[in-house]
């Protein structure tokens, strides 16, 4: 009879390979990405004490309801994490109400619409080629609520919402709820001006912060509760340097209100609420008291440059009358280049990640005319005004002057070289790409 032992170590030795395969694999990616030019406008980094929390026990734990609510016994250093967490998100924001028990922004976003929306009702939003995010898809949030969109007009010149018109659809259809938020965020959203229509029609506001929530706490960008907004859902790590976690902040005095939204967290949309990345957020949020308003300044300063060099060289930036932004993402067509998807897989072997985008009049996505980019990591890193225009040089060299990929590349390298460590964050200078051996490798 064969010794089933034998064959366990087998199995042990197979897998043990494909454990050090994956770890192989994140090393390379980790190594890659401090060689390259990162501008995709909703990755960031996270600071050495925030991300020393993913790998804490807390990640090993559950503590399902409110700080000193809750369902599992041992929570105690959970809850006194949890309510500074929170403390800090009500102070950042200037509100009265947060949540940080939704795990992703999408997660936060379905909340929202279990709070505040029935299936069949009526929600307004943007359209996905005017720069919406997917969750208002009926593939996506909406979809799985049940809720019906209503589309603003749109300005595609100014690229935000045409005020005018959309006070005519609003008081056309009367949605229930009106859903202002987008993926490519470039301006401001006209909340105050249509603020007197939601009310009119009897709308709730609701603004999903989730590309804009590091500008918004920095001062740099609108205050959406402070211009008629009940609910701000957001994930947390776009321009708001933290984890890969969801929030929701409120500034209503409707009693009926927080008990929806709180009540659609815990146990509507999540059980377990990823206490290692509630605790990141916490640390993230500190930081971003401490450091968010000259950060901000920077994540702006620094896509306004890119604009404006990228336009010079020949590049079709949106938004050029305008300046060609007010927040960390520029929208660029990139039809003559190629289009989106030939464009951004030409930059990344060259060693610039970015991603291609739906831009207004683009009728697929998975071959849209546009690139999207954005400045939260290489502001986070380091970089300034100056290395803007070093970023749109190599571009042209690549799309416009025909430069081979790989020499593109090597001198992107070279470039990054001297931005590889963490800014605007306690612990300052430390590696941001780092691949940390926790433990010893496995046995071969």
């Amino acid at each position: 009879m064969a010794d089933p032992s034998i064959n366990d170590r087998a199995v042990e030795g197979d897998m043990a390979r494909t454990v050090e395969q994956v770890r192989d694999a994140v090393r390379r990616h980790s190594a890659r990405f401090e060689r390259a030019i990162p501008l995709i406008a909703s990755e960031n980094l996270l600071s050495p004490y925030a991300k020393e929390l993913l790998v804490s026990d807390f990640h090993s734990r559950y503590a399902e309801g409110l700080p000193g609510e809750r369902y599992y016994e041992g929570n105690e250093q959970v809850d006194e994490v949890e309510t500074l967490c929170l403390d800090l998100a009500r102070r950042l924001f200037r509100c009265s109400f947060a949540d940080v028990r939704p795990i992703s922004g999408t997660v936060a976003n379905l909340a929202v619409l279990k709070a505040l929306a029935e299936p069949g009702d009526l929600v307004g939003t943007c359209r996905l080629a005017d720069g919406a995010h997917i969750s208002s898809a009926s593939f996506g949030a909406f979809g799985l609520r049940s809720v019906k969109p209503v589309y603003y007009a749109w300005d595609s010149e100014r690229m935000t919402i045409d005020v005018p018109k959309t006070k005519e659809i609003l008081r056309s259809v009367r949605p229930k709820l009106c859903l202002f938020g987008l993926s490519l965020f470039l301006f401001p959203l006209p909340i105050s001006e249509l603020s007197s229509t939601l009310e009119e029609v009897g709308a709730r506001g609701w603004y999903d912060g989730a590309h804009v929530l590091g500008l918004i706490a920095g001062g740099e960008f609108q205050d959406p509760l402070h211009e008629g907004c009940v609910v701000l859902s957001a994930s947390t790590h776009k321009t708001l340097p933290g984890p890969q976690h969801g929030i929701l902040l409120g500034n209503t005095d409707d009693p009926e209100v927080v008990k929806r939204l709180t009540s659609a967290a815990f146990p509507g949309v999540t059980s377990n609420h990823h206490l290692h990345t509630m605790a990141a957020l916490a640390v993230s949020l500190a930081e971003h008291l401490a450091f968010g308003r000259a950060y901000a300044r920077q994540v702006i300063a620094n896509a306004k440059a890119l604009g404006a060099a990228l336009h010079a060289r020949g590049f079709d930036v949106l938004g050029e009358p305008l300046g060609f932004t007010a927040s960390h993402t520029l929208a660029v067509r990139v039809t003559r280049e190629g289009g989106g998807e030939e464009v951004a897989r030409k930059l990344a072997a060259a060693g610039i990640i970015t991603n291609k985008n739906l831009l207004p009049g683009d009728t697929s996505p998975k071959h849209p005319g546009g690139i999207r980019l954005g400045t939260p990591e290489v502001t986070r890193v380091g970089m300034g005004e100056k290395e803007m225009v070093r970023i749109a040089e190599l571009m042209d060299d690549l799309l416009h002057r025909g430069r081979d990929p790989a020499a593109v590349a090597q001198d992107a390298a070279a470039f990054k070289l001297g931005y590889t460590g963490l800014r605007y964050c306690f612990g300052a200078g430390e590696a941001a790409y780092r691949y940390y051996d926790l433990v010893g490798h496995p046995p071969a």
